[in-house]
């Protein structure tokens, strides 16, 4: 049986906002005594905290290897990936 899903606008979503941070409990508390999705609710507070990433942004959890100090005099690294069904990426710098 799917979940119903309630829309509200965004001034319903200030309200709730405020009312959480008025009670005694936490936000996960909150939201699963009132029926509201803790993931809603966090994305609506950062919202209008104003701590949401610029639109058109993208995030990436790449990291430059070429930042990293070498840890070694030779300033070599070896790196194997393992990705299963016996595929392995091998990445070396020399």
């Amino acid at each position: 049986m799917a979940k119903s899903y309630t829309r509200r606008s965004s001034s319903e979503w200030q309200q709730i906002i405020d009312d959480q941070a008025e009670s005694d409990f936490s936000a996960p508390q909150y939201c699963q005594q009132h029926g509201v999705s803790y993931a809603s609710f966090s994305k609506w507070r950062r919202h209008f905290s104003g701590t949401n990433p610029p639109s058109g942004s993208i995030h990436s959890d790449f990291i430059d290897l070429s930042q990293v100090p070498a840890l070694s005099g030779s300033g070599r690294w070896n790196i194997t990936l393992c990705l299963g069904d016996g595929v392995e990426l091998r990445l070396s710098r020399d």
